[in-house]
């Protein structure tokens, strides 16, 4: 066995002041009553919330107070996220950082698909974050909406990630929806998956704990919630040799793939249908965006005429359509000598060997 225990941190947010405080407090507490925890994870934005006009620079005081802290509790800490303002362009990236035990600061992750078209203000990551964990494995680190987006596991995966670490905040009526990329996301790239919202501002919670299998090992509800879980990261290694419950090895088809992928070509013309979907933008109301698509009709079957009902011109055949389709055998059912054939079955074509399920 590797066993490491993680332990998510489901929390309040307030939009309007520092949670910071807030978050350390709640790790203190954390520590006491599951003092065998080895690294913790808060949700996107914990820390100032979802306003960026709350951008702080790179190097900063909430910075400093978390390298304290996990070095108090020699725990590896993942606080969320936090905007950070770049002071050479003046962009914001929504920016999560990785401490190690001795409080050093050893990866910084920008997200790479900020929610847009309503982030429209955050600029996006272009680097993937990977870092090993000492005689234990290797951990990811996408935010929130990059899980849309199965590249970026694709790409840690590839690089031997074994368990993602995935803060969000969601407040909306997606959640349920993320739920099962999740769970999905567990299954296609075999690895573990916490996946930590927050509550108030910072999300409507129902964090979740996946394992490589897609099974759910912890689902918070919508209160706050610490969840320290060990996950074996020998199973994600047994999985990926021998298969999910010995079937699909789907790393190692993705490896020995036949086919590449042209769309990812962005001069192929493949994706050629996309550039007719529109501008990236919020709906407004009354909206009919996407409705000007005009499908090809398909012309529907005659319809059988049946016993007491007259012929319908307009169900009459006419050239171009579908052909009538045949009668079963008219002779099935019928028995010698001028009996009174039995009535089939009902769900049952007669003349066929195989029923109808109807």
């Amino acid at each position: 066995m590797t066993p490491f225990a993680i332990a998510g941190v489901q929390m309040y947010v307030n939009a309007l002041q520092p949670n910071v405080d807030g978050m350390i407090q709640r790790l203190d507490i954390l520590m006491a009553r599951f003092p065998w925890t080895q690294m913790v994870l808060f949700s996107e934005l914990a820390a100032y919330g979802p306003l960026d006009r709350f951008a702080l620079p790179p190097e900063n005081e909430a910075i400093e107070k978390f390298q304290a802290a996990a070095a108090k509790h020699r725990v590896w800490l993942i606080p969320g996220s936090m905007f950070l303002k770049d002071p050479q362009d003046g962009r914001v990236y929504n920016t999560a950082i990785v401490i190690n035990p001795e409080g050093e600061v050893i990866r910084r992750y920008a997200k790479m698909f900020p929610f847009r078209p309503y982030e429209t203000g955050i600029a996006a990551g272009t680097e993937f974050c990977v870092f090993d964990v000492p005689d234990v494995g290797r951990f990811g680190l996408s935010i929130c909406y990059d899980m849309w987006f199965p590249e970026t596991t694709r790409q840690l995966t590839s690089q031997g990630v074994e368990v993602l670490l995935h803060p969000v905040l969601t407040g909306t009526t997606d959640r349920d929806a993320e739920l099962a990329i999740a769970r999905a996301t567990a299954a296609q790239f075999q690895c573990y998956i916490f996946d930590v919202n927050g509550l108030g501002a910072g999300g409507v919670g129902k964090s979740c704990v996946v394992d490589p299998t897609s099974m759910v090992l912890h689902q918070s509800a919508g209160q706050e919630d610490m969840f320290p879980i060990e996950v074996d990261l020998s199973v994600v290694r047994r999985q990926r040799e021998t298969g999910m419950k010995g079937l699909g090895q789907v790393l190692k088809s993705f490896r020995d793939r036949s086919t590449d992928f042209p769309v990812y070509d962005r001069a192929s013309g493949t994706d050629a249908y996309l550039h007719t979907l529109g501008p990236l933008e919020i709906p407004q109301q009354g909206t009919r965006a996407g409705l000007h698509v005009d499908v090809p009709a398909q012309r529907v079957p005659d319809a059988p005429t049946f016993k007491g009902q007259e012929e319908h011109p307009a169900m009459s055949h006419t050239p171009g359509g579908f052909p009538p389709e045949p009668m079963p055998n008219p002779t099935a059912g019928t028995a010698a000598g001028g009996a009174t054939p039995m009535p089939p079955k009902p769900g049952v074509l007669t003349g066929t060997k195989n029923p109808s399920s109807g």
